[in-house]
């Protein structure tokens, strides 16, 4: 199996949550590639070679209303066609995700990605939350 890890950071922790998950998957012989969702054009080949799509952003919005995928537009822009994908989502945050993670499937599956699930990550929790994000990966889309 080979896995994409398309993400946009603001601080730093949606690409810290992305290198843990990078790294599990490698440790269960699974290769990976980490994007930038602005970078995901020149990477269109590893992502219509990746038998998993995990995309990830962090949480924008109100302390705890209106909270969205930040840079939602920039999603919806440039996400490649995921047909027939097996895609998961996650998402970073500091207080409360909101309905974050909802959101964010509704823009990979009108891109036609098939969702399986997906994890709201403190940004305090980081490692423990990305490992625990692949094992429930690698659970509902096993190998």
């Amino acid at each position: 199996m080979d896995a994409v890890i398309i993400y946009d950071s603001l601080t730093g922790n949606t690409l810290a949550a992305a290198r843990t998950m990078a790294d599990e998957l490698f440790d269960r012989d699974i290769a990976c590639r980490i994007i930038p969702v602005a970078g995901v054009e020149e990477a269109a080949d590893a992502v219509a070679a990746a038998d998993l799509v995990i995309v990830g952003t962090w949480t924008d919005g109100a302390l705890i209303i209106g909270q969205r995928p930040g840079r939602k537009k920039r999603f919806r822009k440039l996400l490649p066609d995921l047909s027939g994908k097996r895609c998961v989502v996650y998402c970073t945050y500091a207080i409360a995700p909101g309905k974050t993670l909802d959101k964010l499937q509704a823009v990979v599956e009108g891109h036609g990605g098939q969702v399986a699930g997906g994890l709201a990550i403190r940004r305090d929790e980081l490692d423990e939350g990305a490992r625990e994000f692949i094992r429930r990966t690698l659970d509902a889309v096993p190998a």
